[in-house]
């Protein structure tokens, strides 16, 4: 009976002997408690930026540029003298949305250890965030030709800060989508050559898959306050 208490109690390891590296007292991985703590930390960082936002944008509701007016046509050569408010950014957002699925897919695949699956997954979520990017610069570089920068309003902005918020926040988010890409590149390139398969799972692809999702997510916040609103 003693023997088996004793066993009972090194079975079951006290608080003190949890958080002294034994074993994670959240039942997950160190790397999987940090990223949620850079996440929940960056949400703050975003918050502010949104919260500022929404001050400067109650304080000058009569002026305040419509999203259809401003995000009026696609900004392709050829394509830009269509009147088709909001159509190119609704394919960015697209793209992100696949891009959340197929990330889910890549994580699925390596539970399941299929290497090719999880390469399957990550090569078209590494397209769609180079896609965006690729639309984010041709967004902003028709928004400069028409006018508008962070120092100058264009004729359908009017209002100095609108131009300002958009760029310091969209381009806040688009470095966030430009370090996804580059931690897709890596973990694509790291499957490719079995890393993950020597170590024994794909825990990587879930942790790099946290902030993608973030990442999306982020933009359904930018998307309401800048497009739709």
């Amino acid at each position: 009976m003693a023997a088996t208490l004793e066993h009972g109690h090194h079975a079951q390891p006290s608080e003190q002997e949890l958080w002294a590296g034994g074993r994670s007292p959240f039942k997950t991985s160190y790397g999987k408690v940090m990223m949620w703590y850079f996440l929940i930390s960056d949400t703050f960082t975003f918050a502010s930026f949104l919260i500022a936002y929404s001050a400067l944008r109650f304080t000058q509701s009569e002026a305040w540029p419509k999203a259809a007016e401003v995000f009026k046509s696609i900004p392709i050569h050829g394509l830009d003298h269509y009147n088709l408010p909001l159509v190119f950014v609704s394919f960015m957002t697209f793209l992100l949305i696949v891009s959340s699925y197929t990330m889910v897919r890549a994580v699925q695949e390596g539970y399941r250890m299929n290497k090719s699956g999880v390469i399957k997954f990550l090569i078209p979520t590494l397209v769609c965030g180079v896609l965006f990017l690729g639309c984010q610069y041709l967004e902003w570089t028709h928004l400069i030709h028409d006018g508008m920068t962070a120092t100058t309003a264009s004729e359908a902005t009017k209002v100095l800060n609108f131009g300002q918020l958009f760029f310091i926040i969209t381009g806040f988010h688009g470095l966030h989508v430009f370090g996804g890409v580059v931690l897709l590149t890596w973990l694509t390139v790291a499957t490719w050559n079995g890393t993950f398969e020597k170590r024994g799972h794909y825990e990587m692809v879930e942790k790099i898959g946290l902030y993608w999702h973030f990442v999306d997510l982020v933009w359904v916040y930018v998307f309401l306050s800048f497009y739709l609103l």
